[in-house]
């Protein structure tokens, strides 16, 4: 038993109360301690990336008790994808807080971050449904610390609407667990599946409430409509670099439907046949349609990237709806392209913000303008869904997996709609930001300005567009390299929906 798994979750939380006890006056170290503890995990996350490509599901056992009676932590191809997806982002998030100075904001931001982390890794790497939720309410915690971090009425009042409507989806996922608990006797995702699987057809009812209840939970957490409220206003209420490293967070609540509706309930269980497709693919459609018509009508950068996300999102579930493995391949796609391009777009906002208001309204030119205005552009196009960045590709992956549908002309008209509308939003808010000439007595007054404006200058100017850089690179290697990226989310997708494998590893059968 390999003692790497464990460390993508530990190596955070044992240096998140270090930096909180022992070097909290001192930003330097902190800032020091963080990257090299963040640089480790990404080195830890891709080795661990490189040992679950062969197709080997490797278990860990807290305390050596086996399941299902101890916790487990379980690495196969689709955990090993989202923390490295989690690792290098924030790895770049984290160079571009060091190089604004964002973290000189608030406190404790280092220690938050590495909560975050921890969080993070530790829901992609639970192999149990109780631990899953543990891990939940540790992302809530730090997020909320993290969201008004820099402070502001603005940001408060979003950051307590964000933890009002997840704690509202964390008392859902405590009904939903007691009911499976009821129901089966046991959270264990492998030994669930095998039990919700061997349960008589008339004693299934409550099992199908409890299936739906985490169905809700988890696209509260995915920003599904309707339950998407939280997100506009704490995504562009929240520092930028927060914001951009919350591009993961809903891809959280996306890889638990994954996770939980291939091995638990799965296709061939009877009690739960259609309950994703049939709910979630209008919902996504409507979240997609949402989310693009608010990029229209946005007036702030903020609100504008935070529509965008959503619009993502919609995007991504879609495809998860569709639950074929070609579907679940090109979503698997999809998030990597959405986790890069949304947080882009994020740090390009902050980027914009720092030099003038957030406001999306002509402005006098800022410094480096012609640079920042190309990166927006290269943005809107990853966005938007438009050649040659990876947005293109995954679009079609996604279109050509519904081909079979019977609701494919439906969904290819709301993706080409939106796509397109996207486009003439993101255009509008470029033309206005860096083209549009300037009329001074059309300037916001003191009072309208957004809260977003850092007062402090920036103290290394080159490692933020360094992050953001990288970022771009990002899509442009999985352009680039989209066969092999391909192979292995659709070698991804075939492990999931071939669950005894998974199951077989957990308790340990031959």
């Amino acid at each position: 038993m390999s003692h790497l798994i464990i460390l993508p979750i530990v190596l955070p939380a044992i240096l998140a109360p270090f930096i909180i006890m022992v070097i909290r006056h001192h930003l330097d170290l902190q800032r020091v301690f963080s990257l090299a503890s963040t640089v480790i995990l990404a080195g830890i996350t891709l080795t661990l990336m490189a040992q679950a490509t062969s197709g080997d599901i490797s278990v860990y056992e807290l305390g050596n008790w086996p399941a299902p009676f101890g916790i487990v932590l379980v690495l196969d191809r689709l955990s090993a994808l989202m923390i490295v997806l989690t690792a290098v982002l924030a790895l770049v998030v984290l160079l571009y807080v060091i190089g604004t100075g964002w973290d000189t904001k608030g406190r404790h931001f280092h220690a938050l971050f590495q909560f975050q982390l921890m969080g993070v890794m530790g829901a992609f790497l639970t192999g149990d449904a109780f631990n899953l939720f543990v891990f939940f309410e540790v992302l809530l915690i730090a997020s909320y610390g993290l969201m008004i971090h820099g402070g502001g009425a603005r940001r408060l009042r979003a950051g307590v609407q964000y933890v009002v409507y997840n704690l509202l989806g964390s008392t859902l996922f405590l009904f939903a667990l007691g009911t499976l608990y009821a129901v089966t006797g046991t959270l264990n995702m492998a030994d669930l599946a095998e039990r919700v699987a061997a349960l008589p057809a008339d004693e299934t009812a409550l099992l199908r409430v409890g299936a739906v209840l985490l169905l809700l939970v988890f696209a509260i957490k995915a920003a599904v409509l309707p339950l998407h409220f939280w997100l506009p206003a704490s995504y562009a209420n929240a520092p930028m670099p927060v914001a951009a490293l919350f591009a993961i967070m809903t891809k959280v609540g996306a890889y638990s439907i994954l996770r939980m509706y291939t091995l638990v309930f799965g296709p061939e269980v009877a009690v739960t046949d259609g309950l994703v497709g049939d709910w979630l693919l209008p919902a996504a459609l409507l979240t997609l349609a949402v989310g693009t018509l608010g990029i229209l009508g946005a007036q702030k950068l903020g609100k504008l990237v935070a529509f965008a996300a959503i619009g993502s999102m919609g995007t991504l579930l879609i495809a998860i709806s569709l639950f074929t493995p070609q579907a679940t391949g090109a979503a698997l796609y999809y998030v990597i392209h959405s986790t890069l391009a949304t947080a882009l777009m994020f740090l390009v906002a902050d980027l914009i913000t720092e030099r003038r208001s957030g406001t999306i309204a002509p402005a006098p030119p800022m410094a480096q303008n012609g640079l920042i205005a190309a990166l927006f552009f290269a943005g809107a196009i990853a966005m938007a869904g438009m050649p040659p960045l990876s947005g293109f590709i995954g679009k079609l992956l996604v279109m050509d997996a519904a081909r079979d549908a019977p609701q494919v002309w439906l969904i290819w008209a709301v993706i080409l709609i939106a796509s397109l509308i996207t486009v003439i939003g993101f255009a509008r808010a470029g033309s206005l930001i860096f083209w549009k000439s300037y009329d001074p007595s059309l300037a916001e007054t003191p009072d309208e300005q957004s809260e977003e404006v850092p007062s402090a200058p920036r103290r290394a100017a080159a490692l933020p567009f360094v992050a953001v850089f990288a970022l771009l690179a990002g899509l442009v290697a999985i352009t680039i390299f989209a066969g092999p990226v391909t192979n292995y989310t659709n070698a991804t997708a075939a492990q999931l929906f071939d669950p005894g494998g998974y199951i077989d590893a957990v308790l340990k059968r031959p």
